[in-house]
């Protein structure tokens, strides 16, 4: 007999942070919104709480740089191999494979890049947890994001498999169908807190316990949902729609339904012309066509055209403020300090 949850779940518009009841903090300029990450044995570089996701029609070969050189970690798409030109925030750049794909390279004992992500959309697989354990038990010193899951037991499994990022939330995607053609779906807001108390628990019990680092993952509509995520218990949000808004996305660029190439799209959109942006999931019938299947399956995913609403730069700026004044009103002066802590109504 199926099992009905009768827990009241919630999602981001059904909540609201509650300010601390004083705070010391005066001003947002008192507030740090990055992590400080070292790289190599005396560099450090600052990250914000964002990863790219891995969308071909957010990143390619030729703008990765641009969400690297802005403190941002990237995922690139799969099948895109890039040779890193010189060390730096671009050790912040994680190469994709599919779940067979990596299982090959694993047998062909392939030196991997030092940052991996299994790219998957079912993250619930007995194949998976092998997998990861395969993997950390020969790269142990790699970075292993995997995911996506919808079910918050399921982050205790893939940490204790050796998991170093789960990315968490099926179906919430501007680009994703799966909840409304499969069912399959956890409210985002609720996930994330139930993954967050399960991360805390297992530190309870044994505080060396590895706990993989929570990535939101899908369906943010604006700063808000993004900051709750944050306050909820997510390390990090990954955002592929809110990023192919921006002009510099590798999404292809269209003005009145004529394609044209990114350095006439910015400088027309610099000039006030509605220039828009082509959107795909990436289980779209077109991904499959572009990686080489012949046998498609039903998608998954949508293909959508959307105007360009900003530029990179400003909307990590208008992003970091929201943030740091967030932070202010509930007297967290560091983002390590506000991740899962504030209270909510």
């Amino acid at each position: 007999m199926p099992i009905l949850n009768n827990d009241l779940k919630f999602d981001f518009k059904d909540i609201t942070i509650v300010p601390a009841t004083t705070s010391s903090i005066r001003s947002r300029a008192q507030v740090t919104s990055t992590y400080s990450r070292q790289i190599g044995s005396k560099n450090w570089i600052n990250i914000l709480p964002v990863i790219v996701s891995p969308m071909d029609t957010v990143v390619d070969s030729n703008n990765y740089t641009t969400y690297a050189y802005n403190s941002m970690i990237t995922c690139l798409p799969r099948g895109l191999d890039i040779v890193i030109p010189k060390e730096g925030t671009l050790d912040y750049l994680f190469y994709s494979y599919g779940l067979d794909e990596i299982k090959e390279l694993i047998k062909k004992e392939k030196n991997f890049r030092e940052n991996i992500l299994i790219d998957i959309a079912n993250g619930h697989m007995s194949e998976l947890v092998d997998v990861i354990k395969k993997f950390k038990s020969i790269y142990k010193s790699h970075k292993l994001m995997v995911g996506n899951i919808a079910n918050p037991e399921t982050y205790r499994i893939l940490s204790e498999a050796g998991a170093d990022y789960i990315r968490c939330g099926i179906g919430g995607g501007h680009g994703c169908l799966t909840s409304e053609m499969t069912a399959i779906h956890y409210p985002m807001a609720s996930l994330i807190s139930e993954v967050y108390s399960i991360k805390q628990d297992m530190l309870m019990e044994n505080k060396n316990a590895n706990t993989a680092l929570i990535i939101a993952d899908g369906g943010f509509r604006d700063y808000s949902d993004i900051i709750k995520a944050l306050a909820l218990g997510a390390d990090y949000v990954m955002l592929g729609s809110t990023l192919n808004k921006c002009i510099e996305s590798s999404g292809d660029n269209y003005l009145y339904g004529f394609k044209i190439n990114s350095g006439i799209a910015k400088y027309l959109w610099n000039k006030g012309f509605p220039v828009n942006k082509k959107f795909r999931g990436m289980s779209t019938k077109e991904v499959q066509k572009k990686w080489g299947k012949t046998n498609f399956r039903a998608s998954e995913g949508v293909v959508r055209f959307r105007p360009v609403e900003h530029n990179l730069k400003g909307w990590l700026r208008n992003f970091d403020d929201y943030l740091k004044s967030c932070m202010s009103y509930t007297d967290c002066s560091r983002l390590e300090n506000f991740i899962g802590k504030p209270n909510f109504v």
